[in-house]
């Protein structure tokens, strides 16, 4: 019983998966940020180059 126990306390595989597992979960947060702030991005400047356009279009 004692070795199970001393093996069950030595395996690092549950450790393991956690850690991938944090690590996949920061790269998503990391994808989802930017894909966020560069589609704010974009969205800003196609509203400012339509609103330039329809600014001439009115003259």
């Amino acid at each position: 019983m004692l070795r199970l126990i001393k093996k069950f306390s030595s395996d690092e595989n549950g450790a393991t998966a956690i850690e991938y597992a944090l690590i996949g979960g920061l790269i998503a947060v990391s994808v989802i940020s930017g894909a966020s702030l560069i589609g704010n991005t974009v969205n800003n400047t196609l509203t400012e180059i339509g609103d330039t356009v329809e600014d001439h279009n009115n003259i």
